[in-house]
């Protein structure tokens, strides 16, 4: 019968003799000597920081990870008429504040129009006036019993028709001045410009989008809460943020939770937490650097308190 030759590996003892397969050939103590003692050592403390280090890596099983995405403010500035481009003052990637005009539109028949109704209030302006003089001499006159009160009442609903219409004209005109600014697309935030569609000389049709600005300020996470978790999360909860092209952890806390649940999106969960109704939820970075753009996967843990048992009555 052929038997497995199995290799002991040779090493002294503490004795200075001969060590096989952990028993000594000299003195038969069962000393492992002291370069195997110190192998075992190493070992031992090298498997203790490889478990110390997989369970600080492990999340606490009461955290939640979920899966959302980065999102900022996003502004967007649509045309009001449906005019051509004259002017983009601003590229993308170029910081504005409240007030700068991004994008400008051809103000021609605004300005006709403006004209017309400034046109009609000083049309409206001189009736007014003229209407107020006639009430003046028809009361004198009134006085002097040369006309009837009918005629008076004449004269005071024709000046009452003349402010109305002068009334009418001034508000005409304001409306006209607010079409004429309108036509300069102003930024209403401060903010940094991320898209602009069209370019100069295009014609935009009403409503479209000319600009998009993202606004200032901390970015946030869309993310969506499953149901174990909603009752123990809310505003100001704390959390932990990992994005893949950011090294470390950043920081954060619950901005709102929905009221109302949903199901969850297919993108949003694990397989098996999809089918659960789910709470949507923006969580705040508080460190976020400034050129974290909207759109980055994120992974947010937060850290759910221990339930408290319910006390006995």
């Amino acid at each position: 019968m052929l038997r497995r030759a199995i290799f002991r590996p040779m090493v002294p003892c503490a004795d200075e003799r001969e060590i096989v397969g952990g028993r000594c050939r000299g003195c038969a103590c069962e000393s492992l000597g002291p370069a195997s003692a110190k192998l075992g050592r190493f070992l031992a403390l090298a498997v203790s920081l490889c478990a110390t280090a997989l369970l600080a890596c492990r999340p606490h099983s009461d955290d939640v990870v979920l899966v959302g995405t980065v999102e900022r403010t996003l502004i967007d500035l649509v045309a009001p008429v449906s005019e051509r481009i004259t002017a983009i003052q601003v590229a993308r990637g170029t910081r504005v504040r409240a007030g700068d005009v991004v994008a400008q539109l051809d103000p021609s028949f605004a300005l006709s129009d403006l004209a017309s109704a400034e046109a009609e209030l000083a049309g409206a302006r001189t009736g007014s006036s003229i209407a107020a003089t006639d009430l003046q001499r028809a009361e004198e006159l009134y006085h002097k019993s040369v006309i009837s009160s009918q005629a008076l009442d004449r004269a005071r609903l024709a000046r009452d028709e003349a402010a109305t219409r002068h009334w009418a004209a001034e508000a005409r005109v304001a409306a006209m001045r607010k079409r004429v600014a309108d036509h300069a697309i102003l930024a209403p935030v401060d903010g940094v410009v991320d898209q602009l569609p069209f370019d100069v000389g295009e014609r935009v049709p009403i409503g479209a989008v000319v600009a998009v600005i993202l606004q200032d300020g901390a970015p946030w996470v869309r993310v969506w809460l499953p149901e174990r978790a909603y009752p123990l999360v809310g505003p100001g909860s704390a959390a932990r943020i990992r994005i893949e092209a950011i090294a470390g952890e950043l920081h954060g806390h619950v901005l709102d939770v929905a009221r109302e649940p949903e199901f969850t999106p297919h993108y949003a969960l694990t397989e098996r937490e999809r089918v659960y109704l789910v709470y949507e939820t923006r969580i705040a970075i508080d460190d976020a650097p400034g050129s974290l753009r909207p759109g980055a996967p994120a992974d947010v843990l937060l850290a759910l308190p221990a339930a408290t048992a319910p006390e006995a009555r």
